[in-house]
């Protein structure tokens, strides 16, 4: 699978560490950057790496950052994405599950290491599970 990922300062260790996750798992990464944990702002990576989703040079972009919250914000606002902060397994499940997760968004100060590089492996092998949940998706890509 072709993975866009971006981060601010914030989260450029786990960013660096999801990337090289991914690409033992075989996956191709598109790195959007930052490239170095000096302040910046989440906009500038985040954004692009939404925008390779929405344009189809990725399949799923994963943001990252202090709380993942603004970089979820910012992928969110390209049509098409729907990015979820995840912090546990559950959410990660009911990210894609319910809600068929284009984009993962994580925070580097709110879960360790090894539970962010678990939530990642969850929320890329579960399904969509459609039915009842395809109505909703509809609902929200109306409103991007």
């Amino acid at each position: 699978m072709k993975i866009a990922i971006a981060s601010d300062h914030a989260g450029y260790n786990y960013k660096e560490a999801i990337k090289a996750h991914l690409i033992k798992l075989g996956h191709d990464v598109i790195d959007k950057g930052t490239d170095a944990a000096e302040r910046c702002d989440y906009p500038d990576f985040c954004g692009p790496a939404a925008q390779a989703v929405a344009n189809g040079e990725a399949e799923r972009c994963i943001v990252l950052g202090g709380s993942g919250n603004g970089e979820a914000m910012v992928a969110n606002r390209v049509k098409g994405v729907r990015c979820a902060v995840v912090y546990d397994e559950q959410t990660a499940v009911w990210a894609r599950g319910h809600n068929n997760a284009n984009g993962l968004a994580l925070g580097e100060r709110t879960v360790s290491e090894e539970t962010a590089l678990k939530l990642v492996d969850i929320w890329l092998e579960e399904p969509f599970e459609g039915g009842r949940h395809e109505p909703r998706i509809a609902k929200i890509d109306d409103y991007s």
